[in-house]
């Protein structure tokens, strides 16, 4: 076995990775970035947890968001927290956030904490946890897991996504109004029948 040299800096290379997008009349990046003072900033440090805003999922979601009527909502798989506190930024009240990983739980606390959001969140399956009923939820999720949660929720409209554009959920108890796509993933919008 040989050891190699290490450059210099490779703890700190996933920050390059790591960049800031508007979405609307949202700003989601990092920590270290500086957000332009006409738009809303929503700063998320991942940590351990899934999820800087840049992925077209979340980006697809931040943009339904913003056209939803501030009401109470539920996260599901809420991973760093960027879907909650945006919400949370946009006027949703209470926000609920879940996710099965403690880690992801965590980073959402602290990043609600860093943007001055108001955000409970819980460790949770939401495949088989009690959820708090909401106006509104957003799950994005893997495609199957959408599937398994969705038509549990006790809310009268859901955006999901995580899946690909190819790829159409198939939910039990809700019709679907509308949809978006980019770079090949898709986000879409249901109510309950």
């Amino acid at each position: 076995m040989t050891v190699e040299d290490v450059e210099a800096g490779w703890e700190d290379r996933w920050r390059d990775f790591h960049r800031p997008v508007a979405v609307g009349a949202l700003w989601v990046g990092p920590p270290w970035a500086s957000p332009p003072t006409e738009l809303i900033p929503v700063v998320i440090d991942p940590g351990r947890a899934f999820g800087t805003g840049g992925h077209a999922t979340t980006r697809l979601c931040v943009e339904v968001l913003q056209e939803l009527p501030p009401a109470s909502l539920l996260d599901v798989g809420c991973g760093s927290g960027v879907l909650a506190i945006a919400a949370a930024k946009l006027g949703h009240a209470p926000v609920t956030a879940v996710d099965a990983d403690p880690a992801a739980v965590d980073a959402t606390l602290r990043n609600a904490a860093m943007n001055d959001a108001t955000v409970a969140a819980h460790v949770g399956d939401a495949a088989t946890a009690p959820l708090p009923a909401a106006r509104a939820a957003i799950a994005n999720i893997a495609l199957a897991a959408v599937e398994a949660i969705v038509p549990r929720l006790d809310v009268t409209v859901v955006v999901t996504s995580g899946y690909l554009g190819r790829d159409r959920p198939d939910l039990a108890g809700f019709r679907h109004t509308g949809r978006r796509t980019l770079d090949g993933w898709a986000a879409d919008s249901w109510e309950r029948e």
